[in-house]
C-alpha cells in the first residue's frame, strides 16, 4: 500500500487517494467521530450557493461536498487529481444533473479566468504541493466579487485541547484507521500533514497575499478545523478616479495667469494726471496782478450769488464721499475671507 510523504508529489498523493477512494467517506466519518458531516454543513453555509451560480469544488473527492453545494440549484464542477476518487464520485452522483466531475491539478486549473462565482476546497489544500500557487489559481478563475472558502485542519488555540488533539493523532487515529480504512498507512501521512500545516492566521495571510480581501476565519470544533473565507475585489472604475485627480493639479498652474498685479500702472497714469493739472497753475501766475485786481471787484458781485450755488453742489458732493466710504468696509470683509480659505 502506497503512502505519500510531506514532499506531496502529485503522483504519490493521487495514488494514495486512489487506494482509499472506495472507503474514503466512511473512514472520514469514523476518524472525525461524526464531525465531518457538521464541517460539511458549515462549509456549505459559508459558500452560500444560490440557484444559477457556478461553483468550483476543488479536491472534491467522491463528490459528497459537491452534492451539498448543489442542493440549492447551483451548478458544481467537482475537480480532483485522483482518478480513483472521480470514478467513485461519478457513480455516486450519476443521477445529479448539477454535479460534473473533472480531473484537474489545483496548481494549473483548466478553466478560463473569471469562470466561477465561488471556489471552495475542503481538506484538500493541505495535500497540494504548492498551496500558495493553488490559491493564486483560485483567485484567477473566480469572478470579481466572488468568494473563496477553505475548510482545513488547523491548530487549536487552547493549549490543553492542542495537546489532547496531538495525542489523538499519534495514538488514537492509527488504531481507528486500521479498522476503518483500506490503506491505514495513508493516514500516517494525514497525521504528519496536519501537524506540519500552518495555523489560522498564517493561512489567512496566504489568502491576502493571493489578492483576496475581507479575509476572515472561524474555528470549528475548538480549532481542530478552521473555516476561511475571502472575496475577490470588484473591478470598479473608481480606480481610475485617483488618476484623474493629478490632472486637476496642473490647473493650479493657471493661477499665475490671473495674477497680473501690475495694476499700479494706472496709478502711475493717475499720478501723471495731476502733473498737467499743476501746469495750468503757473499759467495763471504769469497773468498781471492788475488784471486779477480788476477781477476782484467783479468777484464780490458775482461771487455772492455763486457761493450760494456752490454749497449746493458741495452738499451733493458730500453723499458721494459717503457712498465711496460705504464700499470701503466691503473690501476689508473680502480680505478677511481670503486667509480663512487659505486656512
Amino acid at each position: 500500500m502506497s503512502k505519500a510523504d510531506l514532499s506531496k508529489q502529485p503522483a504519490q498523493v493521487a495514488a494514495m487517494f486512489d487506494q482509499v477512494s472506495t472507503r474514503y467517506d466512511r473512514t472520514n466519518a469514523v476518524l472525525s467521530a461524526g464531525n465531518a458531516a457538521l464541517w460539511r454543513v458549515a462549509t456549505t453555509r459559508a459558500v452560500a450557493p444560490r440557484a444559477g451560480e457556478t461553483i468550483l469544488d476543488v479536491a472534491a473527492g467522491t463528490g459528497t461536498s459537491s452534492a451539498s453545494l448543489a442542493r440549492n440549484g447551483a451548478s458544481v464542477v467537482a475537480a480532483d487529481f485522483s482518478e480513483g476518487m472521480i470514478e467513485v464520485g461519478r457513480r455516486r452522483q450519476a443521477d445529479n444533473p448539477f454535479v460534473r466531475f473533472v480531473q484537474a491539478d489545483a496548481t494549473a486549473l483548466p478553466f478560463d479566468d473569471d469562470s466561477f462565482d465561488a471556489v471552495t476546497v475542503s481538506f484538500g489544500l493541505r495535500n497540494i504541493v504548492d498551496p500558495k500557487k493553488a490559491l493564486a489559481e483560485f483567485y484567477r478563475v473566480v469572478r470579481p466579487g466572488g468568494r473563496v472558502v477553505v475548510c482545513e485542519f488547523s491548530q487549536p488555540p487552547l493549549a490543553p485541547i492542542r495537546a489532547g488533539y496531538a495525542a489523538y493523532l499519534k495514538y488514537g487515529m492509527p488504531v481507528l484507521a486500521r479498522v476503518a480504512s483500506s490503506n491505514p498507512a495513508a493516514y500516517e501521512y494525514l497525521m504528519e500533514s496536519i501537524q506540519a500545516w500552518p495555523d489560522q492566521q498564517a493561512l489567512a495571510g496566504w489568502l491576502r497575499e493571493a489578492g483576496f480581501e475581507r479575509v476572515a476565519y472561524r474555528n470549528l470544533t475548538a480549532g481542530i478545523v478552521a473555516l476561511h473565507r475571502g472575496f475577490k475585489p470588484e473591478r470598479a472604475v473608481v480606480e481610475e478616479a485617483p488618476k484623474a485627480a493629478p490632472a486637476a493639479k496642473p490647473k493650479a498652474a493657471s493661477k499665475p495667469r490671473t495674477a497680473p498685479k501690475p495694476k499700479p500702472k494706472p496709478e502711475a497714469a493717475a499720478a501723471s494726471n495731476p502733473k498737467p493739472a499743476a501746469a495750468p497753475k503757473p499759467s495763471a501766475k504769469p497773468g498781471t496782478q492788475g488784471k486779477a485786481a480788476q477781477a476782484k471787484p467783479a468777484q464780490p458781485k458775482a461771487t455772492q450769488p455763486k457761493p450760494a450755488a456752490a454749497p449746493k453742489p458741495a452738499s451733493a458732493s458730500k453723499p458721494k464721499p459717503t457712498a465711496t466710504q460705504k464700499p470701503k468696509p466691503k473690501p476689508t470683509d473680502s480680505a478677511s475671507a481670503v486667509p480663512s480659505e487659505g486656512e
